[in-house]
């Protein structure tokens, strides 16, 4: 089910970076989680590209109302603090959002990250030199992913991302791209 290149990284040395990856994503706090809406289906995919880290991901992630481990686990790679080379167990809630944004733009291509998980170290490193870095980012919760899709608007993904419900929805147009994230619903940005 799942594609991923690690740039000549094995996939035992990926999995092994996440470790209790499994066990978290199949914890019944995420299977129950609210459904967003996806639309009908019996399974729920995302593709996505790191050009940062050469990177892709293309995979099932859900299917039949059960999240899939090993595929939360492969996303979990990609989405790495690459700073650090460290990987946390990605929420799937937010992995949902995502799905959804890319299902009501009708696209099937990758969708690119320009930032997934950060480490506290990081996160901490970022906020020395931008100001708009939260002390307590999602991103360092494993909760949030900054995105950017091919021949969409700044604007046309976040509406997208707001119709799902799933989470906050950043518009960051100068940057040329969109966080979301599965914490409470807000928006912000232009």
């Amino acid at each position: 089910m799942a594609k991923t290149d690690h740039g000549g990284i094995s996939r035992r040395a990926a999995l092994g970076l996440i470790g209790g990856g499994a066990v978290l994503a199949a914890q019944p706090g995420f299977a129950a989680a609210p459904a967003v809406n996806l639309g009908k289906g019996a399974y729920r995919a995302v593709s996505l590209s790191s050009a940062r880290l050469g990177e892709r991901c293309s995979t099932v992630y859900w299917a039949d109302g059960v999240y899939i481990p090993e595929a939360i686990e492969e996303i979990s790679y990609l989405l790495r603090d690459w700073r650090q080379n460290a990987a946390m167990p990605y929420d799937p809630r937010t992995l949902d959002v995502v799905a959804g944004l890319t299902r009501r733009l009708g696209i099937s291509g990758p969708v690119e990250v320009v930032s997934g998980y950060r480490s506290k170290a990081t996160n901490d490193m970022l906020r020395r030199t931008n100001r708009g870095v939260a002390k307590n980012s999602y991103h360092t919760r494993a909760m949030a992913i900054d995105i950017r899709v091919p021949q969409r608007s700044v604007r046309q993904v976040a509406r997208a991302a707001e119709s799902v419900h799933g989470g906050g929805v950043g518009r960051y147009s100068r940057s040329n791209f969109v966080h979301v994230d599965s914490g409470p619903l807000r928006t912000w940005g232009r």
